[in-house]
């Protein structure tokens, strides 16, 4: 049999898909796939029935339970099958149904169960697919609708899935995560904003309230005034009505005038004072949303950082574990020097074993923490591409390295962060694949 890699995935404890052609692997979370070659079609028939939820790979089943059951319907199947859940968060009864996903027991069926019952739409129509291209273009349809949890069930459990097209779709739900980070970040950004707009709208409603009753004090005060001064009026005697009789009918008409004028004013008031106190409560409803999603948001955010920390923990031991066959070293980074700077420490003999497995020699330096910054210049100069992770550096370091680029022509490429699947991803962007098959590289 003839193999072109340098990663072997059965490292990561890949299980074969039962029944699948030749020797299909389960979905691995980052590095080159085995090629092998694959007997007729002829000599091994096609499966025929949708793979279960344990014979998937396991680095699948987190990615299942989050996104193709909510926190409550996965408590359900949980509490159906004695899982004591009270107490317990969502990230806690995740772990717990990521676990059952594996299981070939009572528990597992429950879950798959579940899942074909949450999603027999989306696998009634992909049912009608015979082919890899027609599950492929069953998925993107549903991407475009925004349909993504039951077409991930459904393609990944179908008869005709690849391991090619397992990979694709892992894919892309592993970057939608990203972005759905992204965007939870800018929710929790708007909340804050919000929050500091409510403050000022209750503080500002409080000085309206007590404008309010400083101004209906001095209404009833006005108006016991008036009412004594009608009363001495009314109660003198005959011959000063008589005598008084055409001032005191204007006395009354003007303070009648004043008791209707401040009547007004307060009807206006307190008009007033409603349209504020509704307000009110439409902006606690809305901060009330707005924490509750907030809250969504950190879970969602803490699950996807768990999930990242687990694919470079299982890269770094995998990658710590192979052996070095330089024989399999892809041409593509032969003898390509690349500079990284910052990052983590405890990352760099990783990174280092990284770059030796693609043919590429790592650099380091530290962004001037503990390393002198007067040898940045040197090494920007001995590099053919400069990295730096833009989580795990500081601004100062960025814009010295990207000057030393400019200066010295030399290409650099900023990494999402100073995990190893980050720094894996870029050795294959093309950017730095162009950089080796450059002259004189």
């Amino acid at each position: 049999m003839k193999t072109a890699t340098s990663f072997d995935p059965a490292i990561l404890g890949i299980r074969p898909r039962p029944g699948a052609p030749g020797h299909v692997l389960q979905l691995a979370p980052l590095g080159p796939v085995l090629i092998t070659r694959t007997p007729s079609l002829e000599a091994v028939p096609a499966p025929t029935r949708r793979t279960k939820i344990w014979e998937l790979s396991k680095h699948l089943h987190c990615s299942i339970v989050g996104t193709c059951l909510s926190a409550a319907e996965l408590r359900q199947v949980l509490v159906r099958a004695g899982v004591a859940c009270d107490g317990k968060t969502d990230h806690e009864l995740h772990g717990q149904g990521v676990l059952l996903a594996g299981q070939r027991d009572g528990a597992g069926k429950l879950l798959h169960r579940a899942l074909d019952r949450r999603h027999r739409l989306a696998i009634s129509r992909f049912e009608k697919a015979r082919t890899e291209d027609a599950v492929r273009g069953l998925w993107r349809d549903a991407v475009k609708r925004g349909d993504i949890p039951g077409a991930y069930w459904a393609a990944f459990t179908h008869p005709a899935t690849t391991e090619t097209l397992v990979r694709e779709i892992f894919g892309e739900v592993h970057m939608l995560s990203h972005l759905v980070g992204a965007a939870n970040r800018a929710d929790i950004r708007r909340l804050s904003a919000l929050e500091a707009q409510n403050a000022e709208l209750q503080e500002k409603l409080r000085r309206q309230q007590e404008q309010l009753r400083e101004g209906i004090t001095a209404r009833d005060a006005k108006l016991r005034e008036l009412g004594a001064l009608l009363a001495r009026r009314i109660a003198g005697s005959a011959h000063s009505d008589a005598v008084a009789d055409g001032g005191a009918g204007d006395e009354q008409a003007a303070l009648e005038r004043v008791v209707r004028d401040l009547e007004r004013r307060l009807t206006s008031e307190a008009g007033r004072r409603d349209a504020v106190e509704k307000r009110l409560e439409r902006m606690a409803d809305t901060l009330r949303r707005e924490q509750e999603q907030r809250a969504a948001a950190e879970r969602r955010e803490a699950a996807l950082r768990d999930e990242l920390r687990a694919v470079d923990a299982r890269l770094a031991s995998s990658v710590a574990a192979a052996p070095d066959e330089a024989a399999n070293v892809p041409a593509g980074l032969d003898g390509l020097s690349l500079l990284y700077i910052g990052g983590r420490p405890n990352q760099l003999s990783h990174l280092r074993a990284v770059g030796e497995r693609f043919g590429a020699q790592v650099l380091h330096h530290d962004g001037g923490i503990e390393d002198r910054s007067g040898l940045l210049a040197g090494l920007v100069s001995r590099a053919d591409v400069v990295m730096f992770p833009v989580d795990c550096v500081s601004h100062d370091a960025v814009a010295t390295v990207k000057r030393l680029c400019r200066q010295a022509s030399k290409p650099y490429v900023p990494l999402r962060s100073a995990g190893l699947s980050a720094f894996v991803a870029a050795l294959g962007r093309s950017e730095v694949k162009a950089i080796t098959a450059a002259p004189g590289v």
